[in-house]
């Protein structure tokens, strides 16, 4: 029977437990539970990290299975929902908390209050900009990993991650655009979400871009 301790320590034999134990006190969350938010969370999940805060409104969708961490059968679902249903069963200790709402201005300090970072993994640019700002303005102790730039079948080495300023990091290649007509495939929208997942496991490892 799989035990937290055993679980824990299986963990620590691949992190060293100095590592894991930045891992296991760390509390994240995932803004967008779309092909970004859903690999990020799931990477995260496996690394062992403490606390994930899920963050959407929506329901998983028959377009949503060629990218994003969900099965057939959680169609019609909320998506913070079936997620939390997969990772428990990759990473039974995690502790989840689920928040089924669209995240704004008026509503998005509180929603993050307890993250020490923050993944932006929107699609709409306009919801990109307004918790971008509202973490920046808002939420000053914490970073910030967005995604901009991961459509189409350009190079996946063209997949960046940039430090912006000292608490925001952006990944992704910058241009690309699903409003161009270049379509979102699975593989480089993974890329990018791995990015930003690596990301925060650096920043709780105290390596940072230069």
């Amino acid at each position: 029977m799989l035990t937290k301790e055993s679980w824990e320590n299986g963990l620590i034999q691949r992190h060293g437990e100095k590592l894991q134990r930045c891992f296991s006190g760390a509390s994240v969350a995932v803004c967008g539970l779309g092909g970004l938010g859903s690999n990020i969370a799931l990477t995260l999940a496996r690394a062992g990290i403490g606390k994930l805060i899920l963050i959407d409104f929506d329901c998983v969708d028959l377009t949503n299975l060629h990218r994003q961490q969900y099965k057939a059968s959680q169609i019609g679902q909320y998506k913070t929902e079936a997620l939390a249903e997969n990772l428990k069963e990759i990473a039974p200790f995690l502790e989840l908390e689920l928040q089924t709402v669209r995240i704004t201005e008026e509503n998005a300090a509180g929603l993050l209050e307890n993250a020490d970072i923050v993944c932006e993994a929107f699609d709409d640019a306009q919801e990109k900009a307004m918790l971008t700002e509202q973490v920046l303005e808002k939420c000053k102790d914490k970073y910030l990993i967005a995604a901009s730039g991961m459509a189409g079948l350009d190079s996946g080495n063209a997949i960046k991650t940039r430090r912006i300023m000292k608490r925001f990091y952006l990944c992704g290649d910058g241009i690309s655009d699903v409003e161009d007509g270049l379509g979102l495939v699975s593989s480089r929208v993974m890329l990018c979400a791995a990015h930003q997942a690596h990301t925060v496991l650096r920043i709780l490892a105290n390596e940072f871009e230069p």
